[in-house]
C-alpha cells in the first residue's frame, strides 16, 4: 500500500517507523511501545513478547498490498499473536477511532439544516452498527473456532472456508459517506469538515488493510492448520 520495501528482524524499528508512520498502529495494535531507541526489529519484538515473525509479516503486506505472502512465512505465523493483533484492531476502531470520527462529524455539520445533520449521523451510525455486527461475529465465531481447532477440540461443520465467502468489505458504507459530504453537503466550516474527511479516508483505507491482513494471512494459515489435521 506505500512501496515495494520488505523489512527484516535485522532492520531497525525506527526506521521502520520513520519511514513508514502508518505502522504506528501496527505497533500499539501488537501493544508495543515507543522508546527502542536504536534497537532492531526482532530486538523490540523480543523485549516485548511479540512474535516478530507475525509482526513482519503483518508490516511487509501493508506495505505491499500486491505481494503474495510466501508460504514459509505463512508457516511461521503465530495464529496466538496474529489474533490478538486482529482483537486489538477491532477495539481501536470500535471503541476509539469510529467514535472520535462520529464526535468530529458532528462538529463539522452542525451548522447545516438540521433534518440533514440528522440523517448523515443517522447513517453513520448504521454503518458502525453494521462495523460492530462484523467484527462481534469474528470475535465469537471466527476467533472461536481458530482456538478450538488449534486446541485440537471439535469444530462441527464450520470452516475457515465459511468466513472467506462471506468476508465482506466493511469499509463500504464509509465510502457511501465520504461521497455524501464531498459531493453534496453545503459549504461551511470548511477546516472542520476537511478534517474528519480526512480520518474518513484515513479510517476507510485502515478498515481495508485490517480485511486484507484477515483475508491474506488469516485465511490461509488456518487453511494450512485444518490440512494438517486432514
Amino acid at each position: 500500500m506505500y512501496n515495494t520495501v520488505s523489512y527484516s528482524g535485522d532492520d531497525k524499528m525506527s526506521d521502520l517507523i520513520c519511514c513508514h508512520y502508518p505502522m504506528l498502529l501496527v505497533l500499539s495494535r501488537f501493544n508495543i511501545p515507543l522508546g527502542f531507541g536504536e534497537k532492531t526489529i526482532e530486538e523490540v519484538c523480543c523485549e516485548n513478547n511479540v512474535h516478530s515473525a507475525t509482526f513482519l509479516a503483518v508490516v511487509n503486506m501493508l506495505l505491499d498490498e500486491h505481494r503474495k505472502v510466501p508460504e514459509k512465512e505463512l508457516m511461521e505465523i503465530s495464529i496466538d499473536s496474529l489474533l490478538d493483533y486482529l482483537h486489538n484492531s477491532h477495539s481501536y476502531f470500535l471503541d476509539y477511532r469510529l467514535p472520535a470520527i462520529r464526535a468530529k462529524l458532528i462538529e463539522a455539520i452542525n451548522y447545516g439544516d438540521k433534518d440533514v445533520t440528522f440523517v448523515i449521523i443517522r447513517f453513520f451510525d448504521v454503518y458502525v452498527a453494521e462495523v460492530r455486527k462484523h467484527m462481534l461475529y469474528e470475535e465469537e465465531t471466527v476467533f472461536t473456532y481458530v482456538k478450538e481447532l488449534f486446541s485440537g477440540k471439535s469444530t462441527g461443520n464450520y470452516g475457515i472456508s465459511i468466513f472467506k465467502k462471506q468476508h465482506n468489505q466493511v469499509e463500504a458504507r464509509l465510502t457511501e459517506l465520504k461521497n455524501i459530504l464531498i459531493k453534496y453537503f453545503p459549504n461551511g466550516g470548511e477546516n472542520e469538515l476537511n478534517s474528519v474527511l480526512f480520518d474518513i479516508f484515513s479510517c476507510e483505507k485502515d478498515l481495508a488493510s485490517h480485511n486484507d491482513i484477515e483475508n491474506y494471512l488469516l485465511v490461509p494459515a488456518i487453511m494450512r492448520l485444518e490440512n494438517s489435521k486432514l
